[in-house]
């Protein structure tokens, strides 16, 4: 188990542990995430504000990121020798698997530090060396081929990201389970709905479960 994993999430809740996980929908990749014994009892107060302060995302699968993954691995001409930008990155799922299916290159990109070394050693966990990573896109310096985003809006800010992505990339797919307003998505196209769980299992709303997969192309 990386030990520079094990201390960016213990630095929040001390008795937290590492595991490797294969997912369930996407058997072909496994990462390192939150062991499924995790506290869920009340936490130390000063351990529950480290967590409000700095939220270990990157030990989660989330649901809208493996379901874009299973999507990427099943379609592998999408990613096929193209330059693919996995913006907010968490645990790599993404990236990894466009790498997976044959993506020349991989970007990702998210602005929590910990996350990036959680993408880089799930990448190096399953023999993927084309994974590179940026903590801005402004760090971007060239149009990438396909755009990734998998659940990123449940941060509002991140919305404007949706109407911004004909001068970031080519090809976008967007992943998410929180946003039930048609209107935000009115610009692309919808792939697929599918019923995901966040591994390991947060025992979420039925309707965070619930995926739905958009795509839109620019020219």
């Amino acid at each position: 188990m990386p030990l520079n994993l094990l201390k960016n999430l213990q630095r929040s809740v001390r008795q937290a542990k590492l595991e490797i996980r294969q997912l369930p929908i996407c058997p072909e990749i496994s990462l390192h995430l939150l062991s499924e014994d995790y506290p869920r009892g009340r936490l130390p107060d000063e351990e529950a504000l480290a967590i409000m302060k700095s939220p270990a995302y990157w030990a989660f699968c989330w649901a809208s990121g493996q379901v874009t993954a299973r999507y990427l691995l099943d379609n592998p001409r999408i990613c096929e020798n193209k330059v693919v930008l996995d913006f907010g990155s968490g645990s790599g799922i993404a990236g990894i698997a466009a790498a997976m299916a044959g993506a020349s290159k991989v970007i990702a990109c998210d602005s929590d530090g910990d996350a990036l070394d959680a993408t880089l050693e799930n990448a190096k966990l399953n023999n993927i060396k084309s994974v590179e990573v940026i903590s801005n896109l402004k760090e971007v310096k060239r149009k990438a081929d396909l755009f990734l985003a998998a659940d990123v809006l449940y941060d509002r800010e991140n919305l404007d990201v949706l109407n911004t992505m004909s001068g970031i990339c080519c090809d976008a797919i967007v992943a998410d389970s929180r946003i039930h307003d048609k209107n935000t998505f009115s610009k692309f196209k919808l792939l697929l709905q599918k019923k995901c769980k966040t591994v390991p299992d947060l025992d979420e709303f039925e309707d965070f479960c619930f995926v739905s997969l958009y795509r839109a192309k620019y020219s």
